[in-house]
């Protein structure tokens, strides 16, 4: 498997945890865009017997996530906000590389980090709060992002050699270290 190259800071997790409100609301797009992001995979590879499973499955899963998090906020009185971009997501993309296979391949292996960064943030999230429901929750979805990040590996080595998988995969978590350190530190997954 891979590790990520850079930690999130401390002080991205107080920020979150000070304004939970907000990053509930940025967690219901996350979520919403997530499965949205597994139906255009199964769209654009429906040759792809394997990828189409895999990703009807995920779009099941995350949109349940999208359930659960918006019937924690309607709880808090919050409603969904405006789809926005996403500034992380926007500059992974800037870095994907052109041709079918070539872009293919950075579009596993980006969804594949993608998913170990909010892993590792939704971690963060679930042991900084105090016990009770919403940190069981986010410790929850720690596990499951847990096991999207190796879902698209695994997708990835169905079609490409390993050595195209491992040289790309350093190169685009070197790309992710410098993209999230870059970020400013918000109330938002990303």
């Amino acid at each position: 498997m891979f590790t990520l190259r850079y930690d999130t800071p401390a002080e991205w997790t107080q920020i979150v945890i000070a304004d939970m409100d907000t990053f509930l609301i940025d967690h219901a797009a996350a979520e919403k865009k997530a499965s949205g992001m597994a139906i255009s995979m199964l769209s654009h590879y429906p040759d792809r017997t394997k990828l189409v499973k895999a990703m009807i499955d995920l779009s099941i899963e995350e949109m349940t996530h999208f359930r659960e998090v918006v019937k924690i906020m309607t709880e808090r009185g919050l409603q969904l906000g405006s789809d926005t971009k996403d500034p992380y997501v926007n500059e992974f993309r800037k870095v994907m590389r052109k041709g079918s296979d070539l872009y293919f391949l950075d579009r596993l292996l980006t969804a594949g980090i993608i998913e170990a960064r909010g892993c590792e943030r939704f971690g963060l999230v679930g042991e900084a709060l105090p016990a009770g429901k919403l940190q069981d929750f986010y410790r929850a979805i720690a596990k499951s992002e847990a096991k999207h990040n190796r879902l698209f590996v695994d997708l990835a080595a169905e079609y490409f050699p390993q050595s195209d998988i491992e040289q790309r995969m350093d190169e685009l978590l070197n790309i992710e270290a410098e993209i999230i350190k870059a970020l400013p530190l918000r109330a938002a997954l990303h």
